[in-house]
């Protein structure tokens, strides 16, 4: 067991996490509200309305969440290397590996995920703000916890999962590119060395790959995001996962499953060059004697 990698992986999912924040809350409105035209109008509208604050909001939670199932993810990720490896009697990974390994890593992930993304994306959504005059419209939501606590009061524990099954879409094939991607970069820019690559090569990979991972992923974060905000302030829209795929399809075409794709790009290169290089330089200092996957983590036959 690869414990380091859960170490590694979470301090480098809060880095990444808190690099992206502002970029992420303008991307879920911009998913779920329809009076945002775009990227600029909902920043400028956010920062007008809510100042500086209104793009943090929810912050609080997905600092610990993401921590958490990040770990999980990198520690997932490395160990089923390492078993796939040992299965085979060692030796450097195959790309099949690579990617199987990722696509679990990201199923794992959604596993935990749910209850802290949906307390995120509601409180990300609630456009009020807490410095508004007397006769403004009060937040529904005053923070991470009393959101949680309100899910569970009016929506039972099964609340907290709303939005699972297309989290789950999202995440499989979003990680299995997502650690195929940075791999073969980085071998292919490492001129097939054993070593770990230079820092250049972690950013530049590390970037790559999060835009790759995310073009995959945006269609199903649309529906996610929806199915989560949902209901929690005026009447259910939808009936069910298809349904609203369906009826976000009828309703605003097929190109709105890829409306949020610019800025998810823009602020998955950012991040994930972040939680690379965070996670690399962790691991290489929690790295002590050698360690019989660390060649095939850049390497394929």
């Amino acid at each position: 067991m690869h414990i380091k990698d859960f170490v590694s992986g979470s301090l480098a999912g809060a880095c990444g996490v808190a690099v992206g924040y502002p970029l992420d809350t303008v991307k879920v409105r911009i998913q779920t509200q329809k009076q945002f035209t775009g990227i600029w109008h909902c920043a400028a509208e956010t920062f007008s309305k809510e100042g500086v604050h209104g793009f943090f909001k929810g912050l609080s939670l997905p600092i610990t969440t993401i921590s958490m199932t990040s770990s999980v993810v990198f520690g997932t990720y490395r160990n089923c290397l390492q078993c796939l490896s040992q299965a085979r009697g060692g030796g450097p990974n195959t790309k099949p590996e690579v990617f199987l390994s990722g696509m679990l890593a990201g199923i794992a992930q959604s596993s935990v995920m749910s209850p802290g993304d949906i307390v995120k994306v509601r409180l990300q959504c609630q456009t009020e703000s807490k410095r508004g005059g007397t006769n403004m419209p009060k937040p529904r939501y005053r923070g991470p916890v009393h959101c949680l606590l309100s899910i569970v009061k009016e929506e039972g524990f099964k609340g907290l999962y709303k939005g699972a099954l297309p989290l789950v879409l999202r995440d499989a094939p979003s990680f299995a590119t997502y650690f195929l991607t940075y791999t073969t970069i980085c071998e292919k820019l490492s001129d097939g060395s054993k070593k770990r690559p230079a820092w250049g090569v972690v950013m530049l990979a590390g970037g790559i790959s999060g835009m790759v991972g995310w073009t995959l992923g945006t269609p199903m974060d649309v529906i996610k995001a929806r199915l989560q905000v949902d209901g929690a302030r005026e009447t259910k829209h939808y009936r069910g996962f298809i349904h609203c795929i369906t009826e976000t399809a009828r309703v605003e075409g097929a190109g709105v499953f890829f409306k949020s794709l610019g800025i998810n790009c823009l602020r998955a290169f950012p991040v994930n060059m972040v939680v690379f290089v965070t996670y690399e330089v962790l691991n290489g200092f929690l790295q002590t004697g050698h360690d019989s996957v660390e060649q095939p983590r850049f390497g394929f036959e």
